[in-house]
């Protein structure tokens, strides 16, 4: 594409962000719909400058990822209700009121996770196991809930562990334990099985076949041991590719009010992860 001046500039705020993948997925799906706009990395442990230079600078839009999530919302003019439930942003969306320009925080990850769910299990009615504790069990587990699926948090650290079952409202098992009642979804929402360390699971694989889900938020490798165990058991399987795109596609959404090109999104994404 040609950059000129009417061109609309997105990015990703972060540290570090040489590695992400949201330039490829963003700037393909840009490409497609034929929109003159470009999605860049921005590098920064300076996050109130960063914000700031976003107004300076009229970008229309940024992705923010770790260290900043929590953080930006300080710095925000508004905050979607369930981004502040959640404790975290992940999306800045750029409006014009009055002839001001003002900064709208929201959480696009849990969408992510319900979008590639819904794919594949009515999500109303359906029970899940998150495994894991941290931020992205807790944005996957408010987004569940906002759709009416019981959640239940499994981890390995007890304190974590009840403390964030606490803020949902729900029931706490030890990542050692066996789930004590049945569900119908299981997301792993921890770096185990990454690589490097992309040959241990997080679950006895004797507990997968009462499962009909599961969902593996880890894409180095694409199919970790978790998926390949579930695979063996009938599961249906979801990668970690699935939940980046989706929170990727609703981002695109967002910033330009039209459908995103999802499958193109994908290809671009996956024409860049080692399947293995």
């Amino acid at each position: 594409m040609e950059i000129n001046g009417r061109t609309k500039v997105y990015g990703i705020i972060g540290f570090p962000v040489e590695y992400s993948l949201s330039p490829l997925m963003h700037n393909s799906a840009f490409a497609a719909c034929g929109e003159n706009r470009v999605y860049i990395p921005f590098q920064t442990q300076d996050l109130t400058a960063a914000i700031q230079g976003m107004k300076g600078l009229n970008i229309q839009g940024a992705s923010v990822t770790h260290p900043h999530k929590e953080q930006v919302m300080e710095l925000l003019d508004d905050i979607d209700p369930v981004a502040r439930k959640i404790g975290s942003v992940n999306t800045v969306v750029v409006r014009e009121t009055d002839g001001r320009v003002l900064l709208y925080g929201t959480n696009t990850d849990w969408i992510g996770t319900n979008r590639a769910l819904a794919d594949t299990i009515e999500l109303t009615g359906s029970r899940a196991v998150i495994l894991g504790a941290g931020g992205a069990a807790k944005a996957i587990g408010f987004g569940l809930q906002e759709h009416g699926v019981a959640v239940t948090i499994q981890s390995r650290t007890e304190s974590r562990g009840r403390r964030l079952a606490e803020q949902l409202g729900c029931p706490w098992i030890s990542l050692f334990a066996e789930p004590q009642e049945s569900a119908d979804i299981l997301i792993n929402a921890t770096s185990v099985g990454m690589k490097p360390n992309s040959e241990v699971s997080p679950v006895d694989p004797a507990q997968l076949p009462g499962y009909k889900v599961v969902m593996d938020i880890v894409y180095a490798p694409l199919k970790t041991r978790l998926l390949r165990e579930a695979e063996s058991a009938g599961c249906i399987c979801i990668n970690g590719l699935e939940m980046l795109l989706y929170q990727g596609v609703a981002q695109f959404e967002l910033w330009t009010g039209r459908e995103a090109p999802v499958e193109v999104m994908r290809t671009a994404l996956h024409s860049a992860v080692d399947p293995s």
